[in-house]
């Protein structure tokens, strides 16, 4: 500011800064709000924002000054009351474009409603703050520079008339520069259609690069907290010492990263409850066959990689070992949301008349084509491994006339196989009871032979053994049941490594085959359904407008699944769904209040022209930062991913860039009621309010800055970065030539009608 306005007007700008964030932060205070990272990132971002106003409000009295020649009150309040109206406009333009946020559903709701409530404090606070105490410090900071010696771009201009003097304007040099480049397109109507057409072309161009996946979308990017965690799943019926020794290795594949601080590993035993386990259910764990490792990073200024280029870049070593130890096997990262089971959950349900068993091989027939789909890892399913038990039936005849009751034998069988507790060691130093533990050995237990010599105390005291009680029978353990909805259903678990879950549902999904559909010629015949035997197509060559894997697969009759349950891409339709709601809502609430202001139907849809004018910025700068920054970890794909975060970015835009349209087409009419021609009026429009305009999304870019670096909220700093670039560079020339285009042959040039005469 300093450099675009001068050290005293930033001064005066400046002051507004504490003074608005002081009541901003009272009303959070009343709202219930505290100072969190939310609150935090919503109010760096409206530092860009707050200091529009007393911007607009000072160059504008800078500028009287100048053309005037001296610094009087009265200067100042022309110059305030002639900013006022359009001022007033553009402040509650994004403000209304940032209220929707109120009304978001489900997880994104609480998550954006800081934002929402302190970006309209902070413009509201600073509209007052412009209109009162920006004025006054103006005049009094202001008025000691000697205005009528200076040698500026408005020397020899004063005037003691309010209104402007064209003829200074045209000597400027950024008139001098811009009229040849500007002019042909408000002379010439093949110039000024083909400049449309063109930015309209580019336009489309730029929204086609998320249909074409040049931009992947996502619903929230992921974090970079200081932790790390493997889930590993053996099949049932495997031993504690057994799944201890699988987890050692991979400990010490852990411990060879140079990243990793310290681990802790969790056999038989469910780590402690933190953000995972409470959403993913990993506390619910327990038994023989489960292990846990939860790793520390080093802190995140102290290593180059983020947390999710760590965990692509050992994933490929760590699945070595799961194969080794077959084992299923989850990389875990602290999500930032949304809170689901897994990214890409599939949910099989089959008709009442279908078994359960048919119901688990559909299942599998998905996980079969998931499995071969690129970019998805960590496979799993609800299904239970199958092992057998032995059971140990009592012959009640035998056991009478021995005087052994059926409960004697239950207790038996429970202290040697799962033991029986004999007292406790008192160890110093020790911090929990060692209890003594009685129980037959594991070879012992597990040979029936063995088993079957266990006796048993009759009533008479004498000694019987098992053998002459009863037999062991073998027999296989049936699965879980799961139901949702009263349905039964069996769940398959992915993770989408690389690439948006919403890609990976999408092209699965398009392959599908309508349930029962006849196997094709190089078709594969499963238990339940088929799938193809072709190679997957290209991830380069898929589109959302030509999605599929080039795949095709089918369930059986009677079954069918459904990804839009438990997993990423049922939220993220939703969250998209209510952001493009409330992105609708404000172009509507936008364009109602710029109805209210101009008294036309017409003007305000040319003013919100800025607003796809974002889209030039947005995309194109997520794929360059994709070509900058994306790159291959682990022979993973690491993408830039256009996230919620950067649609709230993109709403937030639609206020933002349609202020600067209103002050452009306000000063239009202003030059124009001073009876000057259109040409003359657009120019001058363009060249006086190119500084604010300026320096305003100056302000905002530089403020969005720093959260760049935040691993959630990036993605609504670029959008913000890179639609403001664009939109305020094309809207210099898309607005006047829309507005010529239009009013060129009208009576008053669009002017609003303000007198009974005109208006008869």
């Amino acid at each position: 500011m300093t450099l675009g306005l001068g050290w005293r007007e930033s001064l005066v700008v400046a002051v507004a800064v504490p003074v608005v964030f002081g009541l901003a932060l009272f009303v959070n205070l009343l709202a219930g709000y505290t100072i969190n990272r939310v609150t935090l990132f919503a109010l760096i971002l409206s530092l860009g924002l707050l200091v529009d106003d007393p911007i607009v409000d000072v160059e504008n009295i800078s500028r009287h000054f100048a053309m005037r020649g001296r610094a009087t009150r009265g200067i100042v309040l022309e110059a305030v009351a002639e900013i006022r109206p359009p001022l007033i406009t553009a402040t509650l333009a994004v403000i209304v474009s940032f209220l929707p946020l109120f009304y978001l559903t489900g997880m994104m709701g609480p998550y954006m409603k800081p934002m929402a409530l302190n970006v309209p404090v902070t413009m509201i606070m600073s509209m007052v703050v412009a209109f009162t105490i920006t004025p006054w410090l103006s005049y009094h900071v202001l008025r000691r520079r000697k205005w009528g010696t200076m040698n500026g771009e408005y020397a020899g201009a004063h005037s003691e008339s309010a209104e402007h003097d064209i003829d200074a304007i045209k000597r400027t040099k950024l008139f001098r520069a811009f009229s040849p480049i500007m002019r042909p397109f408000i002379t010439r109507k093949s110039a000024a259609i083909g400049l449309l057409l063109v930015i309209t072309l580019l336009t489309i161009l730029a929204t086609g690069l998320a249909a074409m996946r040049s931009v992947p979308l996502k619903m929230l990017p992921f974090g970079n907290k200081n932790q790390l965690q493997l889930v590993l799943d053996f099949d049932e019926g495997t031993t504690l010492e057994r799944a201890n020794a699988a987890v050692m290795d991979f400990e010490r594949e852990i411990a060879a990263v140079p990243e990793v601080v310290d681990l802790t590993s969790y056999v038989g035993i469910a780590g402690p409850m933190d953000f995972n386990g409470m959403v993913r259910h990993y506390y619910l764990r327990q038994g023989q066959n489960v292990a846990e490792i939860q790793f520390n990073l080093a802190g995140k200024l102290a290593r180059p990689r983020q947390a999710h280029e760590i965990a692509l870049a050992i994933r490929n070593r760590l699945e070595e070992l799961a194969k080794k130890y077959n084992v299923n096997l989850k990389i875990v990262e602290s999500p930032p949301g949304p809170p689901v089971i897994a990214t890409v959950v599939a949910e099989v349900y089959g008709k009442p008349d279908l078994a359960y068993s048919d119901i688990i091989n559909a299942a599998k027939t998905v996980r079969t084509r998931l499995d071969r789909e690129p970019g998805v890892a960590d496979l799993d399913d609800s299904v239970e491994s199958s092992w057998t038990k032995l059971v140990f039936v009592t012959d009640k005849e035998k056991a009478a006339i021995n005087g052994v009751s059926v409960a004697e034998i239950a207790r038996t069988l429970h202290m040697a196989l799962g033991g029986t507790q004999a007292g406790i060691v008192h160890k110093p130093g020790e911090r929990n009871p060692l209890n003594i533990v009685l129980r037959l050995s594991r070879p012992l237990r597990s040979n029936i032979d063995d088993l079957s010599r266990v006796h048993v105390k009759g009533r008479d005291g004498h000694l019987v053994s098992l053998a002459e009680l009863g037999q062991w029978k073998e027999s296989t353990v049936e699965p879980t049941i799961f139901h949702k909805n009263l349905r039964r259903v069996v769940y398959v678990f992915a993770e989408a490594v690389g690439r948006a879950p919403a890609e990976v549902v999408i092209d699965v999904g398009s392959d599908m085959e309508k349930p029962g559909a006849p196997i094709p010629s190089d078709g594969t015949s499963l238990k339940a359904g088929w799938i193809s035997g072709n190679q997957p197509r290209p991830l380069k060559s898929r589109t959302f407008l030509k999605p599929g894997g080039g795949i095709p697969w089918a369930l059986p009759a009677g079954a069918e699944v459904t990804f839009a349950g438990e997993g990423e891409w049922s939220t993220t339709l939703d969250v998209f769904r209510d952001l493009g709601l409330a992105f609708a809502a404000a172009l509507v609430a936008i364009y109602i209040l710029l109805v209210i202001q101009t008294s036309s139907f017409v003007i305000p849809i040319v003013v919100m022209l800025a607003i796809p004018l974002t889209f030039l910025g947005i995309m194109p700068g997520f794929w360059l930062l994709n070509m900058i920054t994306g790159g291959l970890v682990g022979g993973y794909a690491n993408p830039i991913f256009f996230t919620a975060t950067a649609m709230i970015g993109m709403i937030a835009l639609a206020g933002i860039v349609t202020r600067q349209s209103v002050i452009l087409v306000d000063f239009i009419h202003l030059i124009l009621a001073e009876g000057n021609s259109l040409v003359d009026a657009i120019l001058t429009s363009c060249v006086v309010r190119l500084r604010p305009i300026l320096l305003t999304a100056g302000a905002a870019m530089l403020s969005a800055v720093p959260i760049t670096t935040d691993p959630i909220f990036s993605g609504l700093a670029w959008a913000l970065i890179f639609g403001l670039i664009a939109a305020t560079v094309f809207s210099l020339f898309v607005i006047p030539v829309a507005y010529w285009l239009i009013y060129a042959n009208t009576k008053r040039h669009g002017l609003p009608d303000t007198t009974p005469d005109d208006l008869a």
